[in-house]
């Protein structure tokens, strides 16, 4: 299903017929990723991916392709885990004084589910509020999430992250996963 993690932002008019349900569970998910995200619990988020699972922020809407290519984020586990030891860091000047993040998560549409595995394709919208050093940046966009039943539950094989403003300029790094 991850058709060699390309992650075309797919389009907007596919939806699969599923269960209520299988759209409970998705919705659950994300939910539940975004309230991890907000706490900061960064190896509870990890964990929410596959051991080969993928981060991706491409540079530009109409990428097909995360591997090779320029992006904002092409994050493997390794590269997720080493972030996680830097945002952790007790001398790490940049996350001080810490973030705190809002997530929305809306719109969840299942694109498509393997009957045979129990797999997902899963895509939502999202709105992003964050605070810093008294600031407010927000970011708003679209998830693709490919999902991999696992008998842990859902797992995160690839999710792709397409933000609106994904040109523009930014005041500062971003430190965290949106």
């Amino acid at each position: 299903m991850n058709g060699g993690m390309s992650g075309a932002a797919g389009s907007p008019l596919i939806v699969a017929d599923i269960s209520l349900e299988t759209q409970h569970r998705a919705e659950q998910f994300l939910f539940r990723q975004a309230e991890i995200l907000d706490d900061g619990l960064w190896d509870d988020w990890l964990a929410l991916f596959t051991t080969d699972g993928h981060y991706w922020m491409p540079g530009a809407p109409e990428q097909t392709v995360g591997e090779g290519q320029p992006n904002i984020f092409w994050e493997d586990h390794y590269l997720m885990r080493t972030r996680i030891g830097r945002i952790n860091h007790p001398m790490a000047w940049s996350r001080t004084p810490a973030n705190r993040t809002g997530h929305v998560v809306s719109n969840v549409v299942v694109e498509a589910e393997d009957a045979s595995t129990g797999d997902l394709v899963v895509r939502s919208k999202f709105y992003v509020a964050e605070y810093r050093m008294d600031e407010q940046r927000f970011f708003a966009g679209k998830y693709r999430h490919n999902l991999k039943n696992t008998p842990e539950g859902l797992r995160i094989e690839l999710q792709r992250v397409d933000i609106v403003n994904v040109e523009g300029p930014f005041d500062y790094v971003l430190q965290y996963w949106i």
